[in-house]
């Protein structure tokens, strides 16, 4: 039957959503400085695009996006490049964010628009993605299996990425002397920095 669903995968696949979720990540690290820098109310816009940017390309991969990177090597590399040169740019925005304080027209958080198109060159999310579609099998339809599997995703997703802006938010109270601040988003920028390693890895590989 089209419509049936494979009750033994789902389990497994929400289990493997909230692990990549939950984890650290570019993604998460940036929910974490954003809570601490703009609040957990300005930040929405920015959890709400990493999870409908993931739901797209989860979408985009089940329904064979992946096959274009198996064929075409060279693209993905490029892809990885991109992403490199994304991150250390957002790295040292990041660094730089002076205080609680400045100017909403010269600090704001990252957009829902900027959110969801930034998945597009996180290593984290592409890993999530394509492994996710490779691993769990919920239905024999492949567009009622991708609508299955992203929305399995999305479930968990968001929940998971919001305990980290809010996180951020307990503790921007501490944060409230410049020099803190400062130095917290320096630390910030430096684990977003590492989650580039793995990029590395794979290129070397």
């Amino acid at each position: 039957m089209p419509l049936s669903l494979s009750y033994t995968a789902l389990p497994a696949a929400m289990m493997f959503a909230l692990v990549m979720s939950i984890t650290p990540g570019p993604n998460n690290t940036m929910l974490l400085a954003s809570g601490v820098n703009f609040g957990l109310r300005r930040t929405l816009p920015h959890m709400l695009g990493i999870t409908c940017g993931c739901m797209i390309m989860m979408i985009a991969i089940a329904l064979g996006l992946g096959q274009v990177f198996t064929r075409v090597p060279a693209l993905y590399a490029a892809m990885e490049i991109a992403s490199v040169a994304y991150l250390l740019y957002l790295a040292w925005k990041i660094a730089t964010s002076r205080s609680f304080s400045v100017d909403e027209a010269n600090e704001r958080p990252m957009t829902f628009l900027q959110a969801a198109a930034f998945q597009w060159v996180n290593p984290k999310a592409w890993m999530m993605a394509v492994s996710g579609v490779t691993a769990f099998h919920l239905n024999d339809n492949l567009l009622i299996n991708a609508a299955l599997l992203t929305i399995s995703f999305a479930i968990v997703n968001l929940p998971s990425i919001t305990i980290w802006a809010a996180f951020g938010l307990g503790v921007r109270r501490f944060l409230s002397g410049a020099r803190a601040l400062r130095a917290f988003n320096w630390s910030m920028a430096a684990l977003l920095v590492a989650s580039i390693v793995p990029v590395f890895r794979h290129g070397l590989a």
